[in-house]
């Protein structure tokens, strides 16, 4: 199986499955323990933090740890909500309409059940947030802007560092949702001039369960979690040691080795993109030309049923996606595709192409050299049916 999906997630790097057995086993005490056991344990839970702290350029107790992006975004979006809400009666959350779902749909029950008013930012063709669309919707009642650093379906990056700088001109907080990010781009908060800002480990080599928000001193938030102290007293529960440990040591080396992975993918990701467009017709780029991850190439073609050109994909040895994994199997276009304004006979045939680290030339060489039939196939098929 040739793997393209590194977006939906990636496998676990060696070197990071070493650096979190011992906390399995051999030191696989409760950082809330008073013994030996456990202080061990409470000293790389934060000799971990100070680490991730270190990568994005801030201090360790503005890191809380939680069980991944999902959970950072949902405390981001509730817990701030909640605190400012209580402080000054503000009530309105803004938001992009090409969000993933984690923050979107936190956003929508936030105001279906506790009554915030919710504003949806419109994007443009290639899924880009403007800093004057955020401009004209900031208002004194404005809580918290929301946008995401990089899009997981489309691969276009957002202006942030422009947009947290309309923010603060209003006086209202910034959060990214910076989980796509974090495996090419700096993530560095000082110069991005966000107030909080998620992260997830499996996006770059690390576990599948585990995650960061980055809260910046001072910002207004309430707990979501609420037990025991733990984490500051923002994410109550046994903290899940091996795991923060391969959360710190992956967003480590995602850092240490960015140049390097950028330079493997990005003249692949653009050899898929100027042999499909040229190759398939009716074929269409999703995102930004050229403001986009380096090893994200996403299209739509044409009537075309996506689902069925992954199903084709799977059976010729492909794992790819038709764009958020959390939209497979849904015969509709996602709300980011939607956002998009693309006509319902392209939205429906979306297809991602995202590569990692392990991704050779003769893999994508094969790739491209089957993806025209396999398009021309799900094309007659769609048309038939």
């Amino acid at each position: 199986m040739i793997y393209l999906d590194y977006a939906a997630t990636t496998p676990l790097d060696r070197r990071i499955f070493d650096a979190m057995l011992p906390y399995f086993s051999d030191s696989f005490g409760n950082p809330s323990s008073v013994h030996r056991l456990g202080q061990r344990a409470e000293a790389a839970v934060e000799n971990a933090r100070e680490t991730i702290a270190a990568c994005l350029n801030c201090q360790p107790e503005e890191i809380i740890f939680t069980s991944g992006g999902s959970e950072a975004d949902n405390l981001a979006l509730r817990g701030v909500g909640e605190a400012v809400r209580a402080q000054t009666g503000r009530q309105w959350i803004l938001t992009s309409r090409a969000e993933h779902p984690a923050v979107s749909k936190t956003a929508m029950q936030m105001h279906s059940l506790q009554g915030f008013l919710l504003e949806w930012l419109d994007v443009d063709e290639h899924g880009l947030l403007r800093p004057e669309t955020l401009d004209a919707a900031a208002c004194g009642q404005t809580i918290l802007a929301s946008v995401m650093l990089s899009n997981n379906e489309i691969g276009t990056i957002n202006p942030i560092r422009e947009l947290a700088a309309v923010a603060k001109q209003h006086g209202i907080l910034m959060h990214t949702d910076a989980v796509q990010a974090a495996a090419y781009l700096p993530v560095n908060v000082q110069e991005l001039g966000v107030d909080l800002l998620s992260l997830g480990a499996h996006k770059f080599y690390g576990p599948k369960g585990v995650g960061a928000l980055y809260i910046r001193k001072g910002t207004p938030i309430h707990s979501q979690l609420t037990g025991g102290g733990q984490e500051h007293n923002l994410r109550a529960g046994t903290s899940n040691v091996p795991y923060i440990i391969g959360l710190a040591e992956a967003l480590r080396l995602a850092g240490e080795e960015r140049e390097a992975r950028t330079n493997h993918v990005l003249p692949l990701r653009d050899h898929i993109i100027g042999r499909v467009l040229e190759g398939i017709l009716d074929s269409q780029l999703t995102g930004h030309p050229t403001l986009r991850m380096p090893n994200h190439a996403s299209f739509v073609f044409k009537d075309v049923d996506g689902n069925l050109l992954l199903q084709l994909l799977d059976a010729a040895g492909f794992a790819c996606s038709s764009g958020s994994a959390c939209k497979t199997g849904n015969p509709e276009p996602s709300e980011v595709i939607r956002a998009l304004g693309l006509p319902l006979a392209w939205a429906l045939g979306s297809l991602r192409v995202t590569l990692g680290k392990e991704t050779t030339t003769a893999e994508v060489e094969q790739f491209i050299s089957l993806l025209p039939g396999l398009v021309e196939k799900a094309r007659a098929l769609s048309n038939r049916g």
